[in-house]
């Protein structure tokens, strides 16, 4: 979080797979009870409803203003990283993104769903909250992820954002993103997991735990059988080169460019793709982006205070 007066900047990354902000991740899933669940842990109650958080995967959804979803999520992030100061009372401006193709036309209606109640009190692990939402500035996803690393930048360069649903590409000149050259592929890392799941029902007749499948994507192995963990694993490296094929279509060439890959789906190319580690570079922080929205609605803010 970052702090300009009176007002705290907190960016989140709404994920499909995962909600980010500066400190934290948490799974992009939400379940709603009438009455207090049985187990505690990342439990929110607002307007008389409970929701647990974190079980799970959100779907994919092209709109994500269609339920209340992703609003309950927000208040979560903003309580986890208001927890980190001791804080539960408090004016607090939102950064936030929608994917590179699609912000331009969500913008709007993506802000009056995050800001929908200026004033709202909720309770979370226990502790209440009551928070004051002032602003909401929204940016395209992806650039943000790079912001502390554009010195870096010589040339053209290309940056692969992979997310849970999705997959930014954005090319850069110099340290400049270039609009006109941007698109989103529906090519997340959630279609691996589906594929990992298939493969293993459909060679060994075992329905696997997509909690396993989601740790070999993150760690790299996991504590089963070596069939099944081979099936997995093939499974990934044909992901990956899907993910290089798709950039090629787009232009990528290894040899003219540096590649820069972020997003959820930077561990999994870490683990299983095959790539000059010279001519890419992996963004293993998964906050990453989240810290580039408060950099961004930071410096906007501060601009507009020297008016």
């Amino acid at each position: 979080m970052k702090r300009l007066y009176n007002t705290i900047i907190i960016g989140v990354d709404h994920g499909y797979g995962n909600i980010k902000t500066a400190n934290t991740i948490t799974p992009s899933a939400v379940t709603a009870y009438e009455s207090e669940p049985v187990f505690s842990g990342n439990i929110l109650e607002y307007n008389g409803i409970y929701y647990r958080i974190g079980e799970g995967h959100k779907e994919f959804v092209p709109d994500k203003t269609g339920d209340d979803d992703y609003y309950v999520l927000t208040l979560m992030a903003v309580a986890k990283e208001l927890e980190f100061q001791g804080i539960c009372n408090a004016d607090v401006h939102i950064a936030a993104g929608l994917p590179l193709t699609w912000v331009r036309r969500q913008r709007e209606s993506f802000r009056s769903y995050l800001l929908k109640e200026p004033d709202v009190r909720f309770r979370f692990n226990g502790k209440d909250y009551h928070i004051r939402f002032t602003g909401c500035s929204l940016y395209p996803q992806s650039y943000p992820a790079v912001l502390g690393r554009l010195s870096e930048f010589r040339g053209t360069t290309l940056l692969a954002d992979i997310g849970n649903g999705t997959m930014n590409i954005l090319y850069f000149n110099g340290k400049k993103p270039v609009e006109s050259r941007c698109w989103t592929e529906k090519l997340g890392v959630h279609q691996c997991m589906i594929a990992a799941q298939n493969a293993v029902l459909n060679q060994f007749g075992v329905k696997i735990d997509p909690v396993i499948v989601e740790q070999v994507i993150r760690t790299g192995t996991a504590d089963i059988g070596s069939k099944y963990l081979s099936c997995i694993k093939d499974v990934c490296r044909c992901y990956c080169s899907d993910i290089f094929d798709a950039l090629k279509r787009y232009e990528y060439n290894p040899e003219l460019m540096h590649l820069y890959i972020a997003g959820g789906g930077s561990t999994l190319i870490s683990h299983f793709g095959e790539y000059d580690e010279k001519a890419i570079t992996v963004i293993s922080d998964l906050c990453a982006t989240a810290k580039g929205y408060e950099l961004l609605a930071f410096e906007s803010l501060c601009r507009k205070e020297c008016k």
